[in-house]
């Protein structure tokens, strides 16, 4: 299995740290928040990490190399100035990837989640790891339903992880769902959301509840809590 990691963000709340150091680098207990990903998908035994990127790209490449002291092949799908939003990210990274399932993780969260645990043949075209709504996003994104499959709306709301397994096929056919003014650029810049809930009347997206630990590090402050939480 390949992994792709969402690193292309312009990380605007976390200003000043960011104008330098492209969010996922920023470092947090002694290591740039990505490598901590890095570690978990090389004891899981992937072996191909894409990694796209936008904002102050170079660095990436500086700071990891070629991902051999992992023991991964690092290849960097780059999106320009301007980051394609999750959906065009994805699919921009997609000839990288293959036509296999593929996991996919945000690079600006942390989560003691075990991605061994993660479904590598998902029943339909995702599999979304959910989690309890953190302060900042109280209104939640998605449910999950008694049977496992995620719901576009329900009685208790969940947060997406920004972790999960996917398949390339769930972009087939994307602008039927897709109304962003950005889709009709080159290359496209779209949301994933849009997809995900059309596929989820169909019952083709399930789901899990992780009630382990998870940071969306999206401020300077939750940064610096995380860091004090994982070395204190």
């Amino acid at each position: 299995m390949k992994a792709l990691i969402f690193a292309a963000g312009l990380g605007e709340r976390m200003r000043p740290l960011t104008d330098h150091t492209p969010k996922p680098l920023l470092p947090v207990a002694g290591k740039p928040l990505i490598e901590w990903h890095l570690d978990k998908l090389a004891a899981i035994g992937v072996r191909e990490v894409v990694i796209n990127t936008s904002w102050l790209a170079d660095q990436f490449p500086q700071t990891l190399g070629d991902g051999s002291r992992w023991g991964l092949s690092l290849q960097w799908s780059y999106e320009g100035t301007t980051p394609l939003e999750t959906g065009g990210g994805m699919l921009h990274a997609l000839p990288l990837l293959g036509d296999a399932p593929f996991l996919l993780v945000n690079g600006d969260i942390w989560t003691d989640h075990d991605f061994a645990r993660l479904p590598r043949d998902p029943q339909g075209l995702a599999h979304l790891v959910m989690v309890d709504r953190p302060p900042q996003a109280t209104q939640g994104d998605f449910a999950l339903d008694a049977d496992g499959l995620v719901r576009s709306d329900g009685e208790h709301r969940l947060t997406y992880a920004g972790l999960g397994v996917f398949r390339p096929q769930l972009l087939d056919g994307w602008r039927t769902h897709n109304t962003d003014a950005g889709a009709n650029e080159t290359p496209p810049r779209f949301r994933l959301a849009p997809i995900l809930r059309a596929h989820m009347g169909k019952d083709l997206i399930t789901g899990e509840h992780h009630r382990g630990r998870w940071t969306d590090v999206g401020t300077p402050e939750r940064l610096a809590k995380l860091d004090q939480e994982l070395t204190g």
